[in-house]
């Protein structure tokens, strides 16, 4: 198969979607890999050694988009990238559909195959491909949430761990996922004093038992919010539901009830944000205020730390990328459960529940759909 790497082109996205090393496993498998020039830049790859892995590189996206048979990203295309999406072309990417009907509209239109990272899921409910990621944003939140409470950058002034005889920030974190929890462990090991908030029981129970003391956790209502946010420093929205828009657990009313200065990280912010007065912002402008709340809502997050992110995320794409190059789309989805999960979009059609949900758009059958395909 003909795989398509373009570099990433929204707003200080420096990640790459693949690897050197990534590129010499697809080679080894009889695979052609196209990289655009200069994809690798951004998180420390260069040209000459993407070519020594056996890539070919070409000059524009253009050119990657016309020749590749199956196109590689990190981030979601965005409107100069929609008219580049061709029929039956596979897109393995984030897509995050539920956030963004312009978006939705464009890659129905495009008749691509669209497989999400975000909702290819295991078995057991985790989700592989946005773990590596997840686990990024929930620890960069808590490092960007420090420097903004810093009074230069409109906080209140607190030291996130506080000092012997002054107390430690109030981090409050909305969802005890792998975001959460590794907020959590990041602002707990920083000193300072967290809650945790999750409807699920069972997972508190599991987070109780792994934390360390200065994390309690609690069960999730609009009650207990609006009865902690008076004593918060800062908030960490870190809900997730695959595939769908988050709900808005804290509301605007709300940040009459934090103190001036209070700052809030919405890491839910690229599915819609859990925070209403979120929406998306750039690592050139991340932050905004609101009612005299600072909000940081870059859609983004691991963008800034690309040489990270780029290789823990080829760690964990790289399996599947290589199963659909190797089997075609179709076989890929109907003998592997968990890529089945990430097809959104397919040949104009919406098969994934959360995405016509969010837009009230039809829902087609994926198994329907796979088998007219398969009688082409």
């Amino acid at each position: 198969m003909l795989v398509g790497v373009p570099r990433e082109i929204k707003p200080y996205e420096n990640r790459v979607a693949i690897t050197p090393a990534g590129v010499h496993e697809f080679r080894k498998r009889g695979h052609r890999v196209l990289i655009e020039a200069g994809a690798g830049l951004g998180s420390g790859f260069t040209d000459a050694q993407y070519r020594e892995a056996g890539a070919e590189i070409l000059d524009t996206a253009e050119e990657v988009y016309a020749r590749a048979e199956m196109i590689l990203k990190v981030k979601e295309p965005i409107e100069p990238e929609y008219r580049l999406l061709r029929e039956d072309q596979i897109v393995f990417t984030f897509f995050h559909f539920a956030a963004s009907r312009e978006l939705t509209e464009a890659v129905m239109r495009s008749r691509c195959v669209a497989i999400a990272y975000e909702t290819v899921q295991r078995a057991d409910g985790s989700l592989p491909l946005l773990i590596p990621m997840s686990e990024v944003a929930g620890r960069m939140s808590i490092q960007e949430g420090a420097k903004y409470l810093e009074k230069t950058h409109g906080g209140k002034g607190i030291l996130l761990g506080g000092v012997p005889g002054v107390r430690p920030a109030h981090v409050l974190i909305l969802g005890g996922g792998v975001v959460g929890s590794n907020a959590a462990r990041i602002a707990a090991g920083m000193g300072a004093q967290v809650t945790i908030l999750d409807v699920n029981l069972y997972r508190l129970r599991q987070l109780s038992e792994v934390m360390p003391a200065n994390v309690i956790t609690q069960v999730s209502n609009e009650h207990t919010i609006r009865e902690l946010l008076p004593s918060v420093d800062l908030v960490i929205g870190a809900v997730l539901i695959p595939g769908a828009r988050a709900p808005h657990l804290i509301t605007r009313d709300m940040l009459g009830l934090m103190r001036p200065g209070t700052v809030v990280i919405d890491v839910a912010v690229d599915q819609g944000g859990c925070i209403e007065t979120c929406h998306p912002t750039t690592h050139e402008n991340p932050t905004y205020v609101v009612d005299g709340i600072v909000h940081y809502c870059v859609a983004n997050m691991p963008g800034a730390v690309p040489m990270t992110s780029t290789i823990a995320l080829t760690n964990a794409t790289l399996p599947y990328a290589l199963e659909l190059a190797d089997k075609g789309w179709v076989r890929a989805l109907r003998e592997n459960r968990e890529l089945l999960a990430g097809a959104n979009v397919v040949h104009g059609r919406i098969v994934y529940p959360g995405v016509a949900e969010a837009f009230g758009l039809p829902l087609s059958d994926l198994q329907e759909v796979l088998g007219q395909h398969s009688m082409l």
